[in-house]
């Protein structure tokens, strides 16, 4: 079996004085990376800051033999993520793995959810995220290397009060297979991971201590991002669920539908889409679109080469 080591290389996790991005920091250092341990450090909801909550997952990191460097840096500002990403390359002169993990919940549904809450949201993991990969990319770029591993939610699939938490991590999605596009040609690698465990803000309850170890802590999702982080991952775009000791994909896929051809060239009608109903929902012969050019292909391959 493969060695699944990480010599050499150096990993930024952003949210990682906490729950899952302590537990991919402990991992990763443990394996052999140069982690950077990013924490703002605030509450559930993104509000204070305390240096301390970073350094102190350095300091087990160095206490076990690992090499860790704290960073409060707010990746959620405009010059977040660069300064990160500054401070990684001056420290360890390159940065090969970016685990975008911070995260708030401001638990609210609709209306009650606001516009001001639907933005602090999109600020701290839509563009926190897209801070920290814009700033590391030239240099994986140069390399000719890189890893990058966003979070994502089940909570994308609904639930009726964190609206704006399944808005932004829905976001994330978008914007982390099109970042795959883009990587590609570069052996940058980026997927997604949807965590599933007991921490401040998954559903450990309130002034109590989440689980560190056994089988609901943070520790049965890390295997899954280590993989997804290490060299000899060769999937892209792609989006897993990890905990409680399950790992699972999740992807998204498109039935083959209903194909409207008629002699006359008459074009659909209302009539006609419920009429076929049934055919268009049917998810026998389901395929799963690499990227918007696959599923373009696939979706207009009735028409005339002319035509498309």
């Amino acid at each position: 079996m493969t060695d699944f080591n990480f010599d050499g290389r150096v990993a930024v996790i952003t949210g990682a004085g906490r729950g899952m991005g302590r537990g991919y920091a402990l991992l990763l250092a443990a394996r052999g990376a140069s982690v950077v341990v990013n924490d703002l450090g605030g509450s559930i909801a993104g509000v204070g800051a305390d240096m301390s909550t970073a350094e102190t997952v350095v300091s087990e990191i160095r206490i076990a033999g690992g090499i860790a460097i704290a960073d409060g840096t707010d990746v959620s500002q405009d010059n977040g993520g660069q300064s990160l990403i500054d401070a990684t390359i001056e420290t360890f002169g390159r940065v090969d793995i970016v685990i975008n993990n911070a995260g708030i919940m401001r638990w609210a549904g609709f209306p009650k959810a606001d516009v001001a809450n639907l933005r602090a949201h999109l600020d701290v993991h839509v563009t926190g995220s897209f801070n920290v990969a814009r700033a590391a990319w030239p240099h994986m770029v140069d390399q000719r290397y890189g890893r990058i591993v966003d979070t994502t939610s089940a909570g994308m699939f609904g639930l009726p009060n964190n609206l704006s938490y399944a808005t932004a991590k829905g976001g994330v999605v978008g914007m982390t297979r099109s970042l795959a596009t883009a990587g590609a040609p570069h052996n940058i690698l980026v997927n997604l991971i949807a965590p599933a465990a007991v921490t401040r803000m998954g559903g450990a309850a309130p002034n109590s201590e989440p689980p560190t170890s056994g089988p609901m802590s943070p520790d049965r999702v890390a295997p899954m991002v280590a993989f997804l982080s290490h060299e000899t991952c060769s999937v892209t775009g792609e989006i897993y669920a990890a905990g409680f000791g399950r790992f699972q994909r999740i992807f998204l896929a498109t039935t083959p539908g209903y194909v409207h051809e008629r002699d006359d060239g008459e074009p659909p009608t209302i009539e006609d889409i419920a009429a076929n109903w049934s055919v268009i929902n049917n998810e026998t012969g389901y395929s799963v679109p690499a990227d918007l050019i696959a599923w373009s292909e696939a979706f207009m391959q009735h028409l005339p080469p002319t035509e498309r």
